[in-house]
């Protein structure tokens, strides 16, 4: 059987480098998957031009072919099982962190709903995502091994308390950045969670 979660793209490798840590991640196709046409980021906005899981390696037929059957893979009734028993392999002495869409969003309530049972059934991994699906996340129970990022770039940008609420924006520049109070976290992913940035606002370089 095929595993579902990987070992990262190169900036989740070297963000587990630095803090001494696993990381491994789930990924799906980007905004839609080609094979079925199913929308994959429903409240995708102007993201949609930017997004970098739309080029290079991730348009690999390979890699493609492997996001669709992950898609496939999340809809099942095994899904939770199947993530929590890969889980239970790959614990090690590290603090395991599994990287939820670096391709992809949350689509439905109810594949979100078995993210947040794969995270209470696994209390000792800490599980964090960006997602613009916050529309039907707010009221939903979140467990606290797990932290959503808000992204703007959404058709629902309206809805977010960039004061009060973790979110993330696109810059330029660092200069633009740092003048407008946001946590640099383009050269480690990690810096855009709870558990290592205090600070709500999370700034991206565009690439």
């Amino acid at each position: 059987m095929e595993n579902l979660l990987g070992t990262g793209n190169s900036k989740l490798v070297k963000t587990a480098k630095k803090f001494d840590v696993k990381i491994n991640n789930f990924s799906i196709p980007a905004g839609n998957d080609k094979k079925s046409g199913k929308i994959t980021c429903p409240f995708a906005g102007s993201c949609i031009k930017l997004c970098y899981a739309k080029k290079g390696a991730y348009r690999w037929g390979n890699v493609e072919r492997a996001l669709t059957r992950r898609y496939e893979s999340s809809k099942e009734e095994n899904f939770v099982d199947r993530i929590t028993w890969e889980l239970s392999r790959i614990k090690k002495n590290k603090q395991l962190y599994i990287r939820i869409h670096d391709s992809g969003d949350f689509y439905s309530p109810a594949y979100f709903n078995k993210w947040v049972e794969i995270a209470m059934r696994n209390r000792d991994v800490r599980f964090y995502a960006y997602t613009k699906s916050h529309s039907f996340i707010r009221s939903k129970f979140i467990p606290y091994n797990m932290d959503l990022i808000f992204s703007l770039g959404s058709t629902n940008d309206q809805l977010i308390d960039q004061e009060t609420e973790r979110h993330s924006k696109i810059f330029y520049s660092a200069e633009e950045m740092i003048d407008q109070g946001y946590t640099d976290a383009s050269e480690y992913d990690l810096l855009a969670t709870k558990w290592f940035t205090e600070n709500n606002k999370i700034g991206l370089i565009i690439h």
